[in-house]
């Protein structure tokens, strides 16, 4: 009989696929719906990202994600719940000879759904009770189920029959996986919950889809069902911001994309995102990434490298 591979052995050959398949620094996107696959050769300094709701794995490597108080280490044979897309700032540790390698599953919102609906509460996990905080992250240890179906799921990078047969049934192995794993309930909740941990991630796809609009809280809250001293408490509890924050946030990381595709120049990057004072945006984003908008488009024209803010 052969010997299943040590937890050590198992992430060393999620590892080695995933490399096969790493083309720069950064997330490196994929044939596959969903999947991006993410390799870092050096030490990548604390930087604003956001990721859409989503698990990310670390195969090789360190990753420490900051919410504002809340700091998430996630190194090799870890994985990210991303149930909400919240900005936060990210540091990635590797080295050229051990880069940080892992891959981004975008949680499909139908499998989620089809998952959670179909059976009753009560055969899932109960969440730890000592577990009361409403979060939109958490870090989470692969164990023996997880890696197995993590690893079917990358064979289908090097197995295009294998792709076309069975990847949904793969990505939907892997989002049970989470589904019953420590932070499942964080996922559960969106489907489940009607109360404000599921109406403050309607609230927060809706930022996503109008960031560029002029939004009121007072709207924002009405939209679901919620007062606003009621909604201002929760939105906050769940993000660590203030919804006009959070808003500025999307704001500025989508303008940095426009910025990095030189699709846009700075006047045209502050507009495409909300701003009507392009010295206003000037100055906030130089606030939170630390460089003026001009010399960051610059750069990236020059280099032309940036690290992606979405996973998939």
């Amino acid at each position: 009989m052969s010997r299943r591979p040590s937890p050590h052995d198992a992430f060393t050959n999620l590892a080695a696929r995933i490399a096969a398949h790493v083309r720069d620094d950064g997330f490196t996107p994929t044939a596959l719906d969903g999947l991006t696959l993410l390799g870092y050769a050096g030490h990548s300094v604390r930087q604003p990202e956001v990721y859409e709701p989503s698990l990310v794995f670390v195969a090789q490597g360190e990753k420490t994600a900051h919410l504002e108080d809340r700091v998430i280490d996630y190194g090799a044979g870890h994985y990210l719940v991303q149930a909400m897309p919240v900005p936060f700032e990210c540091e990635t540790r590797g080295a050229p000879d051990k880069p940080v390698l892992g891959a981004a599953l975008r949680i499909d919102a139908a499998v989620l759904d089809e998952l959670v609906t179909s059976m009753p509460n009560a055969v899932w996990p109960a969440a730890d009770p000592a577990d009361t905080e409403s979060l939109p992250m958490a870090a989470v240890a692969l164990d023996e189920r997880m890696t197995d179906a993590l690893a079917r799921l990358l064979e289908c990078l090097d197995d295009e029959l294998c792709a076309r047969a069975l990847y949904g049934m793969r990505v939907r192995e892997v989002i049970f996986e989470a589904l019953r794993g420590p932070q499942g309930h964080l996922l559960r909740r969106l489907i489940h919950e009607r109360g404000a941990y599921a109406r403050i991630g309607t609230a927060i796809n809706q930022l996503h889809t109008d960031y560029a609009k002029s939004l009121s809280v007072a709207d924002l809250a009405a939209g679901v069902h919620m007062s606003v001293s009621s909604f201002h408490h929760h939105f906050k509890r769940v993000t660590r911001l203030s919804p006009l924050q959070y808003q500025k946030r999307i704001r500025l990381l989508a303008a940095r994309d426009l910025l990095a595709s030189q699709v846009e120049n700075v006047a045209g990057a502050a507009h495409a995102v909300g701003y009507e004072s392009a010295s206003q945006f000037s100055r906030e984003y130089k606030r939170y990434f630390g460089v003026a908008p001009t010399h960051d488009r610059a750069r990236q024209a020059h280099t032309g490298t940036l690290a992606l803010t979405d996973p998939a």
